[in-house]
């Protein structure tokens, strides 16, 4: 799997950067108490969150930027939820922005932009939102422990990355050769050489992850089968390029296996593969019989909801194991999508993400 983060120009130093993320959320402005500010837009400030960089989308699937006002970093709030495995709600009579409970829907995705460039936008900011985690009402201050409050830009609220650091549990640093906000597991003992297992829990389990349940049924969900249906054969937390992971993988009473591994912060599908081992070859002399490549076109996009005929990379007919197959590839939302389907009856014998 890979996964290319942009190493980030160079920025004019701020005297004291206090880092916060946003909470992508779909909100009014209101009347109300809204200051109009002027803030920047920061493309080239990296986020990473344990080990592993972070972009961060709106609902829409438009990527969102850190915002830089007054000294402060901040993120979208939304995406922020998503990371710690909560729902967000907003309540337009209240103006009230709360995370709890369990996520019931998936990360968003969306396609990266390619050389982004900084800006300088007008913000509300907004001393008259609530911010309530798991029913407490929460506040927030700097680093000199003045008061700071939400920014709302574009509809998606944010908030200062110290505070979510705060909220996460996380240490919150600043690398300014990187150019990047670095949120970490906070320690208890500061003066070592190394510092092993960071971002344990006391049980052993890695903190603020989304549970082995959650992340079968979401590789369940994708392939849109019932756990009755599957026998597992494995569910294991690992890392993959820096990120954490589950490996989840299961095969039906027909022998078609599937492996999924699902973001073990997001309970996001980030990569897959389903192969039909028991598809015995076609007996195939010639090319007479075959299947259309617009229909074999159509069978593979009817996989990968939103992808158009214009995604498809690749689809040329080949032969394998004495029979004829369509290899196809879609590109779309910055994925992979790898598809070998049966010349002579359309069925799809594997097919594959890479996130």
């Amino acid at each position: 799997m890979k996964r290319v983060f942009k190493r980030l120009a160079s920025l004019a130093a701020c005297a004291a950067v206090t880092l916060a993320l946003a909470v992508g959320l779909t909100a009014c402005a209101g009347a109300g108490a809204a200051a109009q500010v002027e803030a920047e837009v920061s493309p080239d400030v990296q986020i990473v969150i344990d080990g592993s960089a972070r972009v961060f989308f709106n609902v829409n699937g438009q990527q969102l930027y850190p915002i830089l006002y007054n000294g402060t970093t901040y993120l979208p709030v939304r995406a922020i939820g998503e990371l710690m495995g909560k729902n967000v709600d907003w309540n337009e009579s209240t103006k009230t922005v709360t995370l709890s409970g369990a996520r019931a829907t998936p990360a968003v995705s969306g396609t990266v932009e390619k050389d982004p460039a900084a800006k300088r936008v007008t913000v509300e900011l907004r001393d008259d939102f609530t911010i309530v985690v798991d029913g407490v009402t929460r506040t927030f201050t700097d680093a000199n422990g003045k008061r700071v409050y939400p920014l709302l830009c574009d509809g998606s609220t944010y908030l200062p990355v110290r505070a979510i650091g705060n909220l996460m549990g996380k240490s919150v640093d600043w690398d300014d050769a990187a150019r990047a906000v670095i949120l970490g597991a906070q320690s208890l003992v500061t003066d070592a050489d190394t510092f092993s297992g960071q971002g344990q829990a006391p049980d052993g389990q890695t903190a603020d992850l989304v549970s082995v349940e959650a992340a079968k049924a979401a590789a369940l969900a994708h392939a849109g089968l019932a756990e009755s249906q599957v026998t597992f054969v494995q569910q294991k937390l690992d890392w993959e390029k820096g990120r954490q992971v589950y490996e989840v993988e299961f095969y039906t009473a027909d022998h078609n296996e599937y492996d999924y591994e699902i973001d073990a912060q997001t309970g996001a599908v980030v990569a897959f593969d389903y192969d039909a081992d028991h598809y015995s070859p076609s007996a195939q002399s010639g090319t007479s019989g075959l299947v259309s490549e617009s229909d074999v076109r159509a069978a593979a996009l009817a996989k990968v909801p939103g992808a158009t005929d214009s995604h498809i990379s690749k689809c040329r007919l080949d032969r394998d194991d004495g029979r004829y197959v369509y290899e196809l590839t879609i590109r779309y939302n910055g994925a992979r999508y790898e598809f070998e389907i049966d010349g002579a009856t359309g069925a799809i014998l594997e097919w594959g993400l890479d996130d």
